[in-house]
């Protein structure tokens, strides 16, 4: 499947239109390069049914070959308007795990990852046997290499939220442990952060509003291996009545500097901080009028960023766009899938295989059966010449970062 490349001129301007590339249609011309392709889509979980969903909301890390993804499966139940999941019957939070760079997947379900017993997330009950949050003690090693963190919410609006953690790459976690709230009246975390040391971790999450809605991004920063949290910063400024700024996914550009992109209800903007998160300047919207879905935002090796994220307006389906300048310009827009039967899709996390392709992980329905299930799609963001990570050194050699205290 491949698709005809546009000159590195063109690269950040976007198509007559904003029709995008669809991956899979017939090269205009022969190129010496390999552009852009799907190499294929496979299923990590599918069950008559059930509603597997939302991705985005627990998190997915890897550790080389081994790849580790969070979900949530409950009772399907078929909705034109809302999520088609049954909220009267309980879920259970699972995780997916490959050992061989994402081809193949065995789903566990952790009994010390599930939800406090007798509560509601997202309005949707959860099976017994989850423990109540407590204080963290801190200490924690954010370096460990068997390490991650995943950071849970209950209601969307208000939280409270809570995080876990694992020494063991995920077969067994510590916690849950609150998240204190830190003078915002509520908090609806999503799993997304950035290690700076030992016991220094940003946390990036959601606060409510004014108007006690859904929400705001702020950033919260321990350096006591999670005893402590305090605000580092907030990402933009408090959004109107009816909007929202949630599910931020951020990454390390170079230096101090941080990329985040944030989730609007029908747009994707991005915001860049040059201070290790605690100022944020918008660089406007980077993807518009795509229905509302939560950014997957990743660095990949030559340096490039590749923004991924569900589309749900016809045709529905996994898109993408890429950027060669940290995020100051963004490629067209890369159609990963257009095969979705309907809205109820995507929340993506994307990793890295050794194989130089991407795996984009989302919750997906298609016309082969209507419940959700887990998807993902290896596909290949295309070559690049040179990087520009080092022509923007060397244009800048006497750049100075801010100072941070680490």
């Amino acid at each position: 499947m491949k698709v005809a490349m546009i000159s590195r001129k063109q690269f950040g301007q976007t198509l007559l239109g904003g029709a995008g590339l669809l991956l899979g249609a017939r090269p205009l011309a022969a190129q010496a390069e390999r552009p852009p392709d799907v190499v294929r889509n496979l299923e990590i979980y599918r069950e008559p049914g059930m509603f597997a969903g939302w991705p985005a909301n627990h998190g997915a890390w890897q550790w080389g070959k081994e790849f580790l993804v969070g979900f949530e499966i409950g009772h399907f139940k078929q909705s034109a308007e809302s999520h088609s999941i049954d909220y009267s019957k309980p879920a259970k939070h699972v995780l997916a795990r490959s050992m061989d760079d994402g081809d193949t997947w065995t789903i566990e379900t952790p009994a010390s990852l599930q939800p406090p017993a007798g509560a509601k997330v997202a309005g949707v009950p959860v099976a017994p046997g989850g423990k109540m949050p407590t204080a963290c003690p801190g200490g924690i090693d954010f370096t460990h290499p068997g390490f991650a963190l995943t950071a849970r919410m209950l209601d969307v609006n208000l939280g409270p939220s809570r995080f876990y953690y694992t020494y063991d790459k995920g077969h067994t976690w510590e916690g849950p442990f609150a998240i204190p709230d830190n003078r915002f009246g509520g908090m609806a975390a999503r799993t997304d952060y950035i290690v700076l040391g030992k016991h220094d971790l940003l946390l990036f999450v959601t606060v409510p509003k004014t108007d006690r809605k859904e929400g705001m991004p702020v950033v919260l920063r321990t350096k006591d291996g999670g005893k402590t949290w305090a605000v580092h910063g907030t990402i933009g400024m408090e959004p109107q009545v009816g909007e929202y700024s949630i599910m931020p996914s951020t990454v390390r550009t170079y230096g101090t500097r941080l990329l985040t992109a944030v989730r609007h209800r029908v747009n994707l903007e991005l915001f860049e901080s040059q201070d290790m998160g605690m100022n944020w300047e918008s660089l406007g919207n980077v993807v518009t009028a795509m229905g509302g879905n939560p950014p997957s935002l990743v660095r990949i090796p030559d340096g490039r960023l590749v923004l991924t994220y569900g589309c749900r307006v016809k045709p529905y389906g996994i898109r993408a766009k890429i950027s060669e300048d940290f995020g100051k310009t963004w490629g067209p827009e890369l159609r990963i899938r257009t095969d979705g039967a309907s809205w109820d899709l995507g929340y993506v996390r994307t990793l890295l295989r050794t194989d130089g392709n991407l795996q984009a992980i989302y919750y997906y329905t298609d016309a082969k059966s209507p419940e959700r299930y887990i998807g993902s799609t290896i596909w290949y963001p295309g070559d690049l010449k040179y990087s520009l990570i080092d022509k923007l050194y060397l244009e800048k050699p006497n750049e100075k970062d801010p100072k941070i205290a680490y």
